[in-house]
């Protein structure tokens, strides 16, 4: 209950407000950004962690191997824990994404990596200024990007599709 009401504490807060309050303390830079975002995407996978173990916990085969003496490590990590994985493994695809866009918005701020080390997000930022002359410049990173976020949710779909029991019936 004490790290669910945690987890509730910080998703309270704008998730770009804590990344830079974060980065803004230790400083900027490309690893402090990433440990920002990886800090503040931590709530998104206990919340999905808890969902399913409360799911399959319910189940009829977990009654079954409870009724039958099973000791509650047993059922934890021979019966829960397996079949929680592969919701976490499909989350965590589809949230790459999402990471993704965070630290390119950080870099955009001048939170994230510094010159002359390059990041999609600072070349945004220092080419914004030449939109009008040369807007293939903007446009170049802006799409990189894209497109990275939008194979990350690809595969992420389909990890869902193949790690789906539910889909696999039809």
């Amino acid at each position: 209950m004490a790290v669910m009401r945690l987890v509730d504490v910080m998703l309270s807060f704008p998730y770009i407000l804590l990344a830079i309050v974060i980065v803004a303390i230790i400083g900027p830079g490309l690893r402090n950004t990433v440990l920002a975002v990886a800090v503040l995407g931590i709530p998104y996978y206990v919340r999905v962690v808890r969902a399913e173990v409360l799911s399959i916990k319910e189940r009829d085969y977990v009654m079954a191997a409870r009724a039958l003496g099973c000791s509650n490590s047993w059922l934890i990590f021979r019966t829960i824990m397996p079949n929680a994985v592969s919701p976490v493994i499909t989350a965590l695809s589809l949230h790459v994404g999402w990471l993704i866009l965070e630290a390119a918005g950080l870099g955009f701020l001048g939170l994230g990596a510094q010159p002359p080390t390059a990041e999609w997000g600072a070349m945004l930022s220092q080419s914004r200024q030449y939109f009008t002359l040369t807007p293939h410049v903007v446009l170049l990173p802006g799409s990189c990007i894209f497109v990275l976020v939008f194979g990350c949710n690809l595969f992420g779909e389909g990890l869902r599709d193949v790690l789906d029991p539910r889909l696999r019936m039809r």
